[in-house]
C-alpha cells in the first residue's frame, strides 16, 4: 500500500522544522515591525493595533487554507458559537495583549526563552485545574527544569527584570496554557482549524478595536513593514495548519518532540536579526535555553504505551 505523503519520515522532519522556524521567527519579526512602524515601547495602543491586524489577517488565511485543504467551506457550527469567543479571549486577545506589550519591554532572546515555558504551563493547567491528566515524576522534572531555566536567565541581570517585559511574556504563556485546555475541550465536537480561524479573526478584531479606541495608529505605507505584517500572519496560518496535518497523520509524540526547537529557533533568529548575539550566546543564556529545551524534551518522551498519550499536545 502506498505510504501517505505526510507520514514519510523526511516530510515529517522537514515540515516540523519549518513550522518551528516560522514560530521562532515571530519574536524578531514583531520587534522588527515595531521599528519599521516607529512604534515606541510606551505606545500600547499602536502595539495592540499592530497585533490585531496580524491575527485578523491570520484568521482569514487559516480559513482560506483550511477550506482549500478540506475541500469545503469552513463555517461555524451551532456548538462553536460558544467556543469561538472563549478561545478568542484566551488564545488571541488575552495571550497576545500580554505578549506584544511584553516584547516591547524585553529582548528578543529573553522573549524566545520565556516562550518555551508554554509547554510547562499547559501541563500544570491540564493536571491541576482541568484534571485532564495526572502529574508524574517525569513531567514534574520537566517543569522544574523549565522554570529553573527562567530563574537562571534572570540571575545574570537581576536589575534588568521588568514586570512589563519578562513578566508580561510569562503571563502570555499562562493565557496560552488556558487556551490549550479549552482547545482540548472544544475540539471534541468542532473542527480545530475552523475554530482557530474564527477565533484568530475575532480575537484580532478585538485587539484592533481596543487599539483604535485607545488612540493607536499605524502608517501602513512602509513596504517592509507590510511585509513583516504579512509574514507574521503567515506564521500563524501556515504553521498551525501544517502542524495540524502532521498531528492528524502521525503519533503526537513523534511530532510534539520538535516543539523543543521553537525556543532554539527564536533565540538564533533574534541573535541574527536583532543583533543580540552576545546575550544569546552568553553562559546564562545558553544554560537557560538548554534547561528549557531539556524540560520540553522530557515532557515529550513517551516511555510506554500507557504513559498518558493524551498529554503530548503541541501549540
Amino acid at each position: 500500500m502506498k505510504k501517505d505523503f505526510w507520514t514519510r519520515p523526511g516530510v515529517v522532519v522537514l515540515t516540523a522544522v519549518f513550522c518551528c522556524a516560522l514560530w521562532g521567527s515571530a519574536i524578531p519579526f514583531i520587534k522588527t515591525g515595531y521599528r519599521l512602524f516607529s512604534i515606541p515601547s510606551w505606545d500600547t495602543a499602536s502595539i495592540l493595533l499592530f497585533a490585531g491586524l496580524r491575527f485578523a489577517l491570520a484568521g482569514i488565511l487559516v480559513l482560506v487554507i483550511g477550506s482549500l485543504i478540506q475541500k469545503r467551506l469552513l463555517l461555524p457550527t451551532r456548538t462553536s458559537y460558544k467556543a469561538i469567543p472563549v478561545l478568542a479571549f484566551f488564545q488571541t486577545a488575552g495571550q497576545y495583549f500580554f505578549y506584544y506589550i511584553g516584547l516591547a519591554h524585553t529582548s528578543g532572546v529573553n522573549g524566545s526563552i520565556i516562550s518555551g515555558t508554554s509547554a510547562f504551563f499547559a501541563l500544570l493547567m491540564a493536571s491541576m485545574v482541568f484534571h485532564y491528566e495526572s502529574l508524574n515524576l517525569r513531567k514534574l522534572t520537566g517543569c522544574v527544569l523549565g522554570f529553573l531555566g527562567i530563574l537562571i536567565m534572570n540571575l545574570g541581570d537581576i536589575q534588568g527584570i521588568s514586570v512589563f517585559g519578562d513578566g508580561f511574556v510569562l503571563l502570555s504563556q499562562l493565557c496560552s496554557a488556558l487556551s490549550a485546555a479549552f482547545i482540548k475541550q472544544f475540539t471534541q465536537t468542532d473542527d480545530a482549524v475552523m475554530l482557530s480561524g474564527y477565533q484568530f479573526f475575532a480575537g484580532g478584531l478585538c485587539l484592533i478595536l481596543v487599539g483604535l479606541g485607545m488612540g493607536g495608529h499605524l502608517a501602513l505605507t512602509n513596504a517592509l513593514g507590510l511585509g513583516v505584517l504579512f509574514h507574521l500572519a503567515f506564521v500563524s496560518a501556515a504553521a498551525y495548519t501544517l502542524w495540524g496535518i502532521l498531528l492528524s497523520k502521525n503519533p503526537v509524540s513523534q511530532v510534539g518532540i520538535f516543539g523543543c526547537l521553537i525556543p532554539v529557533m527564536g533565540v538564533l533568529l533574534s541573535a541574527l536579526m536583532l543583533q543580540e548575539v552576545d546575550q544569546a550566546f552568553s553562559l546564562t543564556g545558553l544554560i537557560s535555553l538548554l534547561l528549557i529545551v531539556g524540560g520540553v524534551a522530557i515532557l515529550n518522551v513517551r516511555k510506554d504505551e500507557n504513559d498518558d498519550p493524551e498529554s503530548r499536545n503541541c501549540r
